[in-house]
């Protein structure tokens, strides 16, 4: 697999590691949010994070081992770690408001957010708010919490000066969706829905989320990025509910897959290196480089619709 280890324009390749693309670079003094950091890439995104001065809010659903990921994490960096856990279940949009309110009782700036989590459920279910699952939390519980803790990433990148990172993580799965992109009028009837469709439905709502994000904070003047990326495969918990997908990527997966450390890197790399500075809207990432979508991705007029469906769910 000689393509994996070509270094693009970025100097980095799929084979990079997270620690490597974020090599030299300081975090101290920035504050960020990951979701779903108590296992996979979303772990490893926080342990790099840390490693590199930052300090990292886990989002998790799973307290305990949100906790005992921290603790791992922290036993591990020299000098120590800082390192937050809150509850975080995205499906449900209460449990993402009531996080909402625990980080501002922390009073911290927030520079960075990382939409992390995802779910790739056997069957297209309810959510607790009617919604079918895979849209409910990989998109709008991620499109409610980055609105939420907008205003704080604004005024952060005000008085520091620094620009605020916004980062979805999206799958290369976002090709394998209805033919009209975002099936609209099904999202709160998943009957009928196939799980593997609706999960590309989902990833590609991640695009379409950062770029008319992205649209609308560079009109507004406001220095934050907002960016998609593609980490890779890789064999973690997201196909445990899956069983054929999941004995695929235990056979074949693993010939093709790379490991978490490797998965986290284009994370990492477009949530902290210099050189994705001043880079947003319609872009996408892979292998720590800029990558192709598809043309439903670049669907300016889709993304606008999406977001004001989206918004329309929110506040209702």
């Amino acid at each position: 697999m000689w393509w994996f280890y070509r270094k693009g324009p970025s100097g980095f390749a799929g084979a990079s590691t997270a620690e490597e693309v974020t090599a030299g670079i300081d975090g101290r003094g920035l504050v960020a949010v990951i979701t779903g950091a108590s296992r996979g890439i979303g772990r490893e995104t926080a342990r790099v994070l840390a490693l590199r001065g930052v300090r990292v809010v886990m989002a998790v659903r799973d307290v305990s081992a949100g906790v005992r990921a921290k603790e791992a994490i922290q036993a591990e960096i020299r000098g120590g770690a800082e390192l937050d856990v809150l509850e975080l279940d995205l499906s449900s949009m209460a449990s993402v408001r009531r996080f909402a309110a625990e980080f501002a009782s922390l009073s911290l700036p927030l520079n960075i957010l990382i939409n992390n989590a995802g779910v790739m459920a056997r069957d297209c279910t309810r959510s607790p708010d009617g919604l079918e699952l895979h849209f409910a939390t990989n998109h709008i519980g991620h499109f409610l919490l980055t609105n939420l803790l907008l205003e704080n990433m604004k005024s952060a990148c005000r008085d520091s000066g620094v620009e605020g990172r916004i980062v979805n993580v999206s799958s290369s799965g976002h090709i394998m969706t209805y033919p009209e992109g975002i099936c609209f009028d099904k999202v709160h009837d998943p009957s009928g829905f196939n799980s593997l469709i609706a999960y590309g439905q989902s990833k590609l709502a991640n695009i379409l989320h950062m770029n008319e994000l992205s649209r609308i904070l560079k009109d507004e003047g406001v220095n934050i990025s907002a960016n998609t990326v593609h980490p890779g495969v890789i064999v973690t918990s997201l196909f445990r509910n899956r069983t054929i997908v999941s004995a695929l990527m235990n056979t074949v997966g693993r010939i093709i897959s790379r490991s978490v450390q490797q998965g986290a890197a284009t994370t990492c790399y477009v949530a902290m290196h210099p050189q994705v500075q001043g880079i947003t809207g319609s872009k996408y990432f892979g292998n720590c480089n800029i990558a192709n979508t598809s043309s439903q991705a670049v669907d300016a007029e889709l993304a606008k619709k999406l977001s004001n469906f989206s918004l329309q769910i929110v506040s209702s």
